[in-house]
């Protein structure tokens, strides 16, 4: 990082504590309740950041009705270039709201969407300068929630939680807490005896939604099958970083540590508790299959390579090959990529630790939102039919 840009990573504190407070959220929009973070107004317009999943940006009032943001990651770089914002906004009169964000050390990645309340969102435009670093939104009057992607904050996750619970008969539990003392939530379908278990692990980077959404509906299709999971059981863990999707980070924790490179080294709570949670199983059960659902700008799956074995082979076949473009508005491909030791990623440490297979289930930053829950039930069926055909494809 230059010296120019080291000055104003140091100057942002300064800058977000000039800005003042704004009042409360508009009727229909949720406050999580937190204390307000920084936020700038003139006389007519607001904007806001007291909400689970928005960082407290340094803002500017450039006029009336006229505001800049500066969009900076969560720890100093390099950092993934994930440039997530989200802010409320408030506006009187009947004249538009101009907010520019300004992307430090990053170039616009996420189309904006808004909020107007009721859980609906809409993409809006945005007017992105030619090099990336800057793009303007012009917003309605009344005000919403902006957004980088629609939110899907810790208590939309626990509500998922009590719903699988509610299909299932599996009870919600904890496998740990993060740095901030939020839960790591999880559910345990299926059987607690059952020999063959399936780790199904979301949300390590907070911006990715889109396979948040995927893995909700995965998810569903599980749940409502429970009971006839027979020899299988299914550990989902939706949100294992949810202090970074609170606090609206682009890659980290609340440890500045990309949870995603953190496997094998285990220096964070939430990796920890996944780990002490394997560690537990009792004498019978085993890992057969590991899925963790990213977002990435292409529908894909990161497998393994010629390091896979001939039953890691086949069911990889049995369960993803040829279903390339069988999915309507989801076409996606299949990446193999052998392990990088000593990289940190699930991928890789559950292939080495258990000789089972581990993917990335990757969906698109763009992609068609019905279409990818779609195609996320019918491959949660498919992998059922897989594990059943395939039985146990760990090396002998």
């Amino acid at each position: 990082m230059g010296i120019a840009a080291r000055y104003v990573w140091a100057g942002l504190s300064l800058l977000a504590a000039a800005c003042a407070g704004a009042p409360p959220p508009p009727a229909g929009i949720a406050s999580s309740g937190r204390a307000a973070g920084p936020a700038c107004h003139s006389a007519s317009a607001s904007l806001a950041f007291d909400f689970d999943g928005a960082a407290p940006y340094a803002c500017a009032v450039k006029g009336e009705r006229s505001f800049e943001l500066l969009v900076t990651p969560e720890h100093a770089p390099p950092i993934n270039p994930s440039p997530w914002y989200a802010f409320r906004y408030e506006a009187k009169g009947d004249a538009p709201v101009s907010v520019t964000l300004r992307y430090l050390e990053s170039g616009h990645r996420y189309a904006p969407k808004l909020s107007a309340g009721g859980g609906a969102w809409r993409d809006i435009p945005a007017e992105v300068s030619a090099d990336g670093s800057s793009a303007r939104l012009d917003l309605p009057t009344g005000g919403g929630i902006v957004a980088a992607q629609e939110l899907v904050v810790p208590a939309d996750t626990s509500a998922a939680l009590a719903r699988w619970s509610k299909a299932s008969g599996a009870p919600v539990f904890t496998i740990g807490a993060s740095h901030d003392g939020r839960l790591i939530e999880a559910i345990r379908l299926g059987r607690a005896d059952a020999p063959k278990l399936v780790i199904l692990l979301g949300r390590q980077h907070p911006p990715e939604v889109t396979g948040a959404i995927a893995m909700e509906a995965f998810v569903d299709a599980l749940a409502g099958r429970a009971a006839s999971l027979g020899e299988v059981q299914v550990l989902v863990v939706p949100m294992l970083n949810p202090d970074g999707v609170a606090r609206g980070h682009w890659r980290a924790n609340r440890g500045a540590v990309d949870l995603n490179r953190d496997w094998g080294e285990f220096t964070q709570p939430e990796t920890r508790g996944v780990r002490a949670w394997l560690d537990a199983l009792p004498a019978g059960v085993r890992p057969v299959l590991m899925v963790d659902f990213h977002s990435t700008a292409r529908n894909l799956f990161y497998v393994q390579g010629n390091e896979a074995s001939a039953g890691q082979a086949a069911f990889l076949a049995a369960w993803l090959g040829g279903q390339e473009q069988a999915y309507p508005g989801h076409p996606f491909t299949l990446e193999p990529r052998n392990a990088n030791p000593g990289s940190g990623t699930a991928k890789n440490w559950f292939h080495q630790t258990y000789a089972i297979p581990a993917y990335t289930y990757e969906v698109a930053d763009t992609a068609d939102r019905a279409a990818t829950r779609a195609a996320a039930r019918a491959l949660a069926a498919r992998m059922l039919e897989a594990l059943a055909a395939q039985g146990g494809m760990t090396e002998p």
